[in-house]
């Protein structure tokens, strides 16, 4: 491939469209349909438009959904109406497999592209913050431990969380429940702080406050990088690839002395990493040429390497001998398996 295509401009037109899930026979077609994750949205977009570019077939459409939203599209059924792939920023639940598979969907291959951290991050205005993931945790449940009962969360600061941290109020745009990045902050961040708190009884604890403090603000992280930007008291959760696109407007928290750095979300140090996928859907790939094409393309070095075109964008490369592995699974087609999950 050109390497001038790394400096061509990052175009702005891909397609979005929403895709309805018909059960049924697929019919031949040369655009691919891709759903899913908004944090690999970034990634999936700079693939589909190199391979708009390089190939004969036309651009990929994509649209972002979320991680939950798109594999529930992807899992509707084999035809026509329904997506050959979803992006998404944790893995496809047990639950949601079986789901496939009983929509006829029986034909699926995981793909890891690369890691990715959860950033806490405010407007560079202010002064960055060391959290941990206790206090993470105490800003956003819905219900806490005070004098050893689980009350509502009374927090309205963050200095009534810990005297040290800022008189500010407590203020958070998330993702919402159909997003993976929410998924991952419910298992990285909430799960394994409560389970540690005698008030929960030992069981991971994922129900986040209504109250006004979390805000939803939906599936486009560049929303809330923009919120950030206007609502300089806020803090906000996303990829870290949102982070590195805008050095000058955001300044992350480090969580528990660690910096969400690439060396640290790789090494496994930065304690809300996690890693990043799409699933193929196999089925539909005599019907739909390019999809392998486009699934070569985005494993290749070129793209997921050290030094490739996505770590421009912030994937943090997998090593060496997984992305190996990585290329070695979508060769073989290999089929996940819910003894997988």
């Amino acid at each position: 491939m050109n390497r001038i295509l790394k400096h061509r401009a990052f175009k702005t037109t891909v397609i979005a469209a929403t895709v309805m899930g018909v059960v049924g026979v697929a019919q031949a077609r040369d655009q691919i349909r891709i759903v899913g994750s908004s944090t690999v949205y970034p990634f999936a977009s700079y693939v589909t438009e190199e391979f708009g570019a390089v190939t004969d077939y036309p651009t990929p459409v994509i649209e972002s959904t979320g991680s939950g939203g798109g594999i529930r599209l992807f899992c509707n059924g084999v035809g026509e109406g329904t997506p050959d792939i979803s992006n998404a920023s944790r893995r496809i639940k047990l639950t949601e497999l079986e789901r496939c598979q009983e929509n006829g969907v029986t034909d699926v291959t995981e793909v890891k592209i690369g890691s990715d951290g959860i950033v806490f991050a405010q407007s560079s205005q202010n002064e960055a913050l060391d959290l941990t993931l206790e206090q993470l945790f105490l800003a956003v449940a819905a219900q806490v431990p005070v004098d050893g009962e689980l009350v509502d969360n009374p927090y309205e600061e963050w200095s009534d969380i810990d005297s040290a941290l800022p008189d500010r109020e407590i203020s958070i745009y998330g993702p919402p429940s159909t997003s993976g990045t929410r998924d991952a902050f419910e298992e990285l961040v909430m799960e394994s702080v409560s389970e540690e708190m005698e008030a929960y009884g030992g069981e991971g604890y994922t129900e986040i406050r209504a109250d006004g403090a979390y805000i939803d603000a939906g599936e486009n992280d560049n929303l809330i990088v923009q919120r950030l930007t206007e609502d300089t008291d806020a803090f906000g959760i996303f990829g870290y690839s949102f982070l590195v696109e805008n050095p000058n407007a955001l300044v992350a928290s480090s969580i528990d002395g660690v910096e969400p750095e690439a060396e640290a979300i790789s090494a496994g140090d930065y304690p809300i990493a996690r890693s990043l996928f799409f699933y193929v859907k196999n089925q539909h790939a005599e019907d739909v040429p390019p999809l392998y094409d486009y699934v070569d393309m985005f494993v290749s070095e070129t793209m997921i390497g050290e030094g490739g075109y996505l770590t421009d964008l912030g994937l943090i490369p997998l090593p060496e001998a997984e992305r190996e592995q990585t290329r070695e699974k979508v060769a073989e087609r290999a089929q996940l398996q819910v003894s997988d999950l």
